[in-house]
């Protein structure tokens, strides 16, 4: 089980990363307490689920049960949970900035200064700074940068960074798809809905599937939009995106562009990229 723990200043950044963590495919849990470490290792690797990337911030909110933190780090060694910790730092400066930008307390000085809590903190974390395993210094990174730099350390060699191409089949005549990156008409297609035996029929059958893809038309414009999407998804990567929204879009959402999602979903699977078809009006 990859099991990470992270943890650091407060004001260092944990909340982003724990999206970024998730962005990742790892199952995330926010403000454990230490002392149930040992138990939440238990549970995951006894799951039937087969969850095997887990991510838990674990800082000093977790008040007195904070300084319980190094037994339950001895009681994941002995359970043979070869676990990792991620540090996130960040300096004086930046941390009072980030609290004063946010109109936020320290949370060891609730009603007192952030200068006093900072130099409690660090105190407090000093030994577990020493034990981590990756060190990040947020002061000078924004998100898509620290995303960056997460990628950088955790992904194993030869593993790329890939980004979920969800696409979702619609029909113009129910509203336009609003959380589409990317959108495409194929209502310049012939219309399944015309032909009487295919009327009642979805873009999932197969003698639907044959209608809409014996024209020429219909093969040549999945073959363009799949080498544009080609193009198009390494620079997204590289951007930081891990969502990408492609609608395909007919009259009612019910023929061609379902046909088509199921198609380009396909062959972007075959391609090697992590691809989910999803059908908005099918069932209206």
């Amino acid at each position: 089980m990859d099991f990470l723990i992270i943890t650091g200043m407060s004001g260092a950044g944990k909340s982003q990363t724990m999206k970024i963590m998730e962005d990742m495919g790892y199952y995330c849990m926010d403000n454990l307490p230490p002392n149930l470490l040992v138990q939440v290792a238990e549970l995951f690797k006894e799951s039937k689920r087969g969850i095997n990337k887990v991510a838990v911030v674990v800082d000093i909110r977790g008040g007195e049960f904070f300084h319980s933190l190094s037994k339950s780090l001895e009681g994941l060694s002995n359970m043979g949970i070869n676990y990792k910790i991620l540090f996130l730092d960040a300096s004086k400066n930046t941390i009072i900035r980030r609290y004063k930008e946010l109109r936020r307390s320290h949370p060891l000085r609730p009603e007192g200064s952030i200068i006093k809590g900072i130099e409690e903190e660090r105190k407090l974390l000093k030994t577990l700074k020493e034990r981590a395993f990756y060190i990040i210094d947020t002061s000078n990174l924004n998100i898509a940068t620290l995303k960056e730099e997460i990628y950088k350390l955790l992904l194993k060699d030869g593993e790329k960074r890939k980004l979920t191409v969800t696409v979702t089949s619609f029909g113009f005549k129910n509203g336009m798809l609003m959380d589409g990156d990317l959108v495409f008409d194929v209502r310049f297609l012939p219309n399944p809905y015309y032909i009487p035996e295919l009327k009642e029929y979805s873009g999932r059958e197969e003698k639907v599937k044959e209608y809409v893809f014996k024209w020429p038309q219909t093969n040549i414009f999945i073959s363009k939009l799949t080498e544009m999407l080609e193009f198009l998804i390494p620079h997204y990567i590289q951007e930081g995106k891990t969502q990408l929204v492609v609608g395909i879009g007919c009259t009612g959402g019910f023929h061609r562009s379902v046909a088509m999602t199921n198609r380009l979903a396909e062959i972007l699977k075959n391609n090697g990229h992590r691809a989910i078809a999803n059908h908005r009006d099918l069932k209206r």
